[in-house]
């Protein structure tokens, strides 16, 4: 017999939505549990031994167990496991009842489910969920998006459970539809790239420098105490001087060259094009997990494709060792600029191409803590777009402008030392030909398009007539003039 309704229900048991239970029970809250598999759940309850969690065997027992109206997040796999939860919880909820997908759903799924679900009057969210495990147990970031009618009754759960800096809670409710999921899959694209950054300067250190693991776990370490100060530089000098126990080796040593992904950063790829957002560090990080997954085929290649003396190019920094590394430091700092840049850029983009208006001060704020990019950059951010919210690119602002001007310098020579030394800077040389790109005034672009009219009759607008009239070039008759042609956008 149940004698007392809980608060809030978790449906999916593995660590992410165990740790969220924990979280929300260790606020005060009464929380009922169901995971697909039985023993998962039974397994649960006897380890835990709290009398806030009310787990049930039965999805009908489980939803007949919650407050009205019932607020259910699910914490199951993305894709068809959303929607055959969906199915089975269906037929026992009542109107009004909430549902939240708290997984790394694909947010095109999430607008269809919300417009599911307001036909048959089920309020439906979209929660993005930063900071994995241990973000999930002491405080994630969270991004709802969705029903509006929703967020009054999730809020005081959501504020509750995520991290806090300065004492406000690292949650806002983001938008309509899909939209937190959105902000979700971009955290997650500006993951991959700062990761794929901080492992080109990996790389540079022990490949150009040969420095140990503990040498430059130092140097991450001494970096984490200025500008770039970041959760994921923290970790990099952290992992870089843990031990193997087998070995007794540095882990990182032993750890194979293989790195995975789960299919977010492609979604930001797609949802780029998609939306003309150039995000060029973002698909070279992408890419360079992609390279890197064939192993079988750079082992063979490895043996076939010539390349520089590595051996001559350490030999050709063994004076300048410190320079180089405040040189590498400036140059990691404005890559990462560049990459939230382009970020920040496609949520602008998205913005409008959705109708969502995206704060885009308050995204800056609720990625300060419990997520994975946060950054001590995204307090000034924060600030950035709170003073002016329409700001197009933050690039544009005195203070960045200023910041890469300094750091220039630096970066290219990075980038030459890199490239010279035959170590692949896939990141590093997008962030800086990026920059290069957007500060140029007049690109080689014109080339593209007299080849595109040339062979294509594409047509192309001119330099010394108003933009949106468009001409047909001679291409193919030099005796003949410059079509007279004048056609409107």
């Amino acid at each position: 017999m149940i004698h007392q309704k809980a608060q809030f229900g978790i449906i999916g048991l593995a660590v992410m939505g165990a740790n969220l239970v924990l979280n929300l029970v260790s606020k005060g809250f009464s929380v009922a549990v169901y995971n697909r598999t039985a023993q998962r759940t039974l397994d649960f309850a006897k380890k835990q031994n709290n009398s806030h969690i009310h787990p049930y065997y039965s999805i009908q027992d489980f939803v007949q167990a919650l407050e009205r109206p019932r607020k259910i997040l699910l914490m199951v796999q993305s894709g068809t496991a959303v929607d055959e939860m969906i199915q089975q919880l269906e037929p026992y909820l009542d109107p009004g009842d909430i549902l939240a997908d708290g997984g790394n759903s694909f947010f095109e799924d999430t607008e269809r489910r919300c417009t599911l679900l307001q036909g048959k009057n089920i309020l439906y969210a979209g929660v993005g969920i930063s900071g994995g495990e241990e973000g999930a147990l002491h405080g994630p970031s969270m991004m709802p998006g969705g029903n509006p009618a929703s967020w009054d009754c999730l809020r005081p759960f959501f504020e509750a459970a995520s991290a806090k800096v300065a004492g406000l809670p690292c949650c806002a409710w983001i938008g309509p539809g899909g939209s937190g999921h959105f902000v979700k899959m971009l955290h997650n694209g500006i993951e991959y790239a700062f990761m794929q950054l901080i492992a080109e300067a990996y790389g540079l250190m022990r490949d150009l420098l040969k420095m140990s693991p503990d040498e430059i776990s130092r140097v991450f370490g001494s970096w984490n105490q200025k500008e770039l100060r970041s959760f994921l530089v923290e970790t990099a000098s952290e992992v870089l001087v843990c031990k193997d126990p087998e070995s007794g080796d540095y882990l990182i040593n032993r750890i194979l060259d293989k790195p995975g992904q789960k299919g977010t950063g492609k979604w930001t790829l797609i949802q780029a094009l998609e939306s003309g957002s150039p995000v060029p560090v973002i698909a070279e990080a992408v890419f360079a997990r992609m390279t890197a997954a064939d192993k079988p085929r750079r082992m063979i290649l490895h043996d076939i494709l010539p390349g520089p003396d590595p051996e001559a190019a350490h030999a050709s920094l063994s004076s300048g060792k410190k320079d180089f590394l405040e040189d590498l430091e400036k140059a990691l700092y404005a890559s990462v600029l560049c990459v939230y840049a382009q970020g920040f850029q496609m949520l602008r983009n998205a913005s409008v191409q959705h109708q969502w208006e995206l704060n885009l001060s308050e995204i800056a704020r609720i990625w300060r803590g419990g997520c994975i990019i946060r950054a001590d950059i995204l307090t000034d951010l924060q600030n950035l777009f709170s003073q002016n919210p329409g700001l197009d690119n933050f690039l544009e602002s005195r203070y960045f402008t200023q910041v890469l001007g300094k750091a220039q310098d630096s970066w290219r020579r990075v980038v030459c030392r890199g490239i010279s030394a035959g170590i692949s800077l896939s990141a590093f040389s997008s962030a800086l030909a990026a920059y290069d790109a957007i500060r140029t005034q007049n690109l080689p672009a014109n080339m593209i398009q007299a080849l595109r009219d040339s062979f294509g009759a594409h047509m192309f607008e001119r330099t010394d007539r108003p933009e949106g009239l468009f001409f047909h070039g001679p291409w193919h008759n030099s005796e003949a003039q410059i079509s007279s042609t004048v056609y409107n956008a």
